[in-house]
């Protein structure tokens, strides 16, 4: 049994990881300031501390006695779009918030830690599907703390008085059952969704063509405890993706064929591009494969509708 902390262990992402982790036998503290998470997601038997991964003392005060043998890093300001109309804010989360867990990682003595990166450290890259080894030219503000925060984590691996295992995931269009149907900010895929389950316009910003790798979160999951688990990913950078460019046109038609809605009539709308949108998205995932044996399991067609079940389910349709 590993002692086990996840922090933003209450949002998306880290709920998932922690169902998992509690199921494999892990014993486990969350994080989270449940400003995106809800505290209903952290499992009953799992000890949740209310806290900011920014307040440098209160995270130290979760490591006090070194009691983890592993750390996921999951929580962040994920909105590009606030990270433009908040950017000291999404500064002081995403790196600052960061150095902190480092911090408390080096003074207690954690061994490894995992960091959720994102895809929006490439910026617009020089080939799609995108490996690892491309220049990092982030064009918002939120990819610029994400790929920051990702060199601290490394060279806090890289020191020679501590001995650190750090491995970092930039996460694509991750996907699936508890993302928040009515945030704005997170999601292309739950927006839609949420979007037809109240039958709303959906509006695509640009012409639609523009792609993305969306990756059903279940997957995502077994990428990150076959990391977690595998020493000889100590000091990489993955990729974590479908390997495949989906179109937000075709998403759009798959959202709404999962819902049993016809295209015919629907009131899909064009907008704007957004800040810090870029055109072509997609994971090379080849060297995940090879260092780990990972691959995703789950198409986009039965992942959607996974996720629409969810959202059909009479508890949400009441949110």
């Amino acid at each position: 049994m590993r002692n086990v902390l996840v922090t933003g262990g209450a949002g998306f992402l880290g709920s998932h990881l922690v169902e998992r982790l509690l199921a494999d036998g892990d014993r486990l503290v969350v994080l989270d300031n449940l400003s995106t998470g809800t505290r209903e997601h952290v499992p009953a038997d799992v000890e949740l501390v209310e806290a900011d991964i920014a307040d440098e003392d209160a995270v130290a005060r979760v490591f006090e006695g070194g009691r983890f043998d592993v750390v996921f890093h999951v929580a962040g300001q994920a909105s590009i779009a606030q990270s433009f109309a908040r950017p000291h804010r999404d500064l002081r989360t995403n790196v600052e918030g960061t150095i902190n867990v480092i911090e408390a990682c080096v003074a207690s003595g954690v061994p490894r830690l995992v960091y959720a990166s994102s895809m929006t450290v490439y910026g617009e890259p020089e080939e799609v599907p995108t490996p690892e080894t491309v220049p990092c030219r982030p064009v918002s503000y939120y990819g610029v703390t994400k790929y920051a925060a990702e060199r601290y984590v490394h060279v806090a691996g890289a020191r020679t008085d501590v001995d650190l295992s750090v491995t970092s995931l930039r996460m694509f269009n991750v996907y699936g059952e508890r993302q928040s149907l009515t945030n704005p900010y997170q999601g292309v895929l739950a927006i839609f969704i949420g979007n037809v389950q109240r039958g709303e316009p959906v509006t695509i910003h640009s012409d639609g063509s523009q792609t993305r790798d969306f990756v059903y979160v279940v997957d995502v999951v077994d990428a990150w405890l076959r990391v977690a688990g595998d020493e000889s990913t100590r000091g990489a950078v993955y990729n974590v993706g479908s390997g495949r460019e989906t179109s937000i046109a075709e998403l759009v038609d798959a959202v709404l064929a999962a819902w049993r809605t016809p295209r015919e009539g629907y009131d899909v709308r064009t907008g704007p591009a957004q800040l810090g949108d870029i055109r072509r998205s997609a994971a090379d995932i080849s060297a995940l494969q090879a260092a780990t044996g990972w691959a995703p399991a789950t198409s986009l067609g039965e992942g959607v509708r996974r996720t629409v079940e969810w959202a059909a389910a009479p508890r949400q349709r009441a949110v």
